[in-house]
């Protein structure tokens, strides 16, 4: 995961996905934030981008649906899937579900991990989109994203503390390989 202000290198061969910096400190304004975006593609690639999140409000769903609706397309148009950032609320106003590739899971940690975030998640596989969840930072959240279908988690876990939290990761992911689905991975 990149955003402008991270100034991450790509490892040869990785894929990637590229975040706005909307949440946090690292918003450089719509225009940078798409010649940005073209410059990364155009320095990694489109075939190794997963995808790319259209410019939100956090934890606003209305002013989110206003922001990324004209960027979705242009997201699209660098080859590359158009992630939405869906947030608490966003499902009263209804998803431009036509527009975008991959449902972002923002909002607020309780809306995040409940019913409507889930049932939300559940649709976008069934319409064969992708689905990711952003701020995953405990085994028990990496463990509802996983039973919310979800296809790519991030969080800043590993940053703090890259030596101790790695193998505990590594624990996690292992733990949830090994334990058994009530649906025999039917979902």
């Amino acid at each position: 995961m990149t955003t402008p202000a991270q100034g991450n290198v790509i490892p040869n061969g990785a894929e990637y996905a590229c975040d706005n910096g909307k949440f946090g400190k690292g918003w450089p304004g719509a225009n940078a934030w798409f010649d940005w975006l073209e410059r990364t593609v155009d320095r990694y690639g489109p075939e190794r981008c997963l995808w790319a999140v259209a410019p939100d409000v956090p934890f606003d769903a209305a002013g989110t649906l206003a922001e990324s609706l004209p960027w979705l397309g242009r997201i699209r148009a660098l080859g590359i899937p158009a992630a939405f950032a869906a947030q608490d609320g966003c499902d009263l106003l209804g998803l431009p579900w036509d527009a975008f590739d991959v449902l972002f899971i923002a909002g607020s940690t309780e809306w995040k991990v409940g019913p409507v975030a889930e049932r939300l998640a559940r649709e976008a596989k069934v319409r064969g989109k992708g689905v990711h969840m952003g701020r995953v930072n405990s085994r028990l959240r990496l463990g509802i994203a996983e039973w919310f279908g979800c296809d790519s988690v991030d969080g800043t876990y590993l940053a703090f503390g890259p030596d101790k939290n790695l193998s505990r990761l590594r624990g996690w992911l292992a733990e949830l390989d090994r334990t058994p689905s009530l649906f025999g991975g039917s979902l």
